[in-house]
């Protein structure tokens, strides 16, 4: 464990005294201001990244009040999960935020596979193993509050992202299904999905050359504000900005050949010059 020992005592002493929360992906970007929005809020925290700079994030949300816990873990293999879920010591779930994922660009015939299975595997195959584990006793327990970051991309052919826009689309509609599945429960699933936010994706993604990775971007905090709230409320979706809706309606209007030829102007290497 990266944070002191004594923090264990404390989540274990008072775990019945605060709504307890876990954060996925919450060392950088939506992840992180996710966190702080559960922070604020009242929640314990176990955040987890598969980066060092998730201990980092922890000591700063420890500025807030109440208990956070952090950890290094690839969230990509159910190993990863599993070293996470041995981190809540069977205590009750309140709010399972899963926001882990990985972005990938340029043509995919031009990219390692390996890339290509990472993506897959934190994106969908991580995920949802995830939430397989927490939602069933959150079921059984009947109640508790899901929010599964998707995107705008999920309803987007990817042209240049091609493997993360599948990705976000399998989330995208696995959120809206495993809703239905639960609304007999007071479980709540939500899908919050942003647009182009200004985080490290980009950079992570080797997209910096691409007109979308050049143009100014919608603030993390902004994002994770409405989908944290949007997960309170129990709404099964929150697309973030008026400009992000309009892409969404066009893309359910025109031909999907047209709108992978739109997202080709945003996200080939070399349009960075056309922002």
């Amino acid at each position: 464990m990266s944070n002191p020992s004594q923090a264990t005592d404390a989540m274990d002493a008072n775990r019945s005294a605060r709504p307890f929360a876990i954060v996925t992906g919450a060392s950088t970007g939506i992840g992180l201001e996710l966190a702080k929005q559960c922070a604020a809020h009242g929640f314990d925290l176990l955040i987890a990244a598969d980066e060092p700079a998730i201990e980092e994030a922890g000591r700063m949300l420890q500025g807030y009040a109440g208990i956070v816990e952090w950890l290094v873990a690839d969230l990509s293999a159910p190993e990863g999960v599993d070293k996470l879920l041995e981190r809540v010591r069977n205590r009750p779930v309140d709010a399972l935020l899963a926001n882990a994922g990985r972005g990938l660009g340029r043509a995919f015939l031009d990219q390692d596979f390996a890339d290509i299975r990472h993506v897959v595997d934190t994106n969908i195959i991580g995920t949802l193993y995830l939430i397989h584990r927490v939602a069933r006793e959150m079921r059984n327990r009947g109640r508790g509050r899901i929010l599964i970051t998707g995107s705008i991309a999920g309803f987007m052919p990817g042209t240049y992202q091609a493997v993360y826009n599948g990705t976000k689309s399998f989330l995208d509609m696995f959120s809206y299904a495993l809703r239905a599945e639960l609304a007999e429960c007071d479980v709540s699933v939500t899908c919050l999905m942003p647009g182009a936010t200004e985080t490290e994706f980009f950079e992570r993604a080797d997209m910096m050359d691409t007109k979308v990775g050049a143009e100014k971007k919608t603030d993390p905090a902004e994002v994770a504000e409405m989908g944290f709230r949007a997960m309170m409320e129990g709404e099964g979706g929150v697309i973030v900005g008026w400009q992000n809706k309009l892409q969404v309606a066009i893309a359910k209007l025109i031909p999907q050949s047209a709108v992978a030829r739109i997202h080709e102007r945003q996200a080939a290497p070399g349009t960075a010059k056309n922002a």
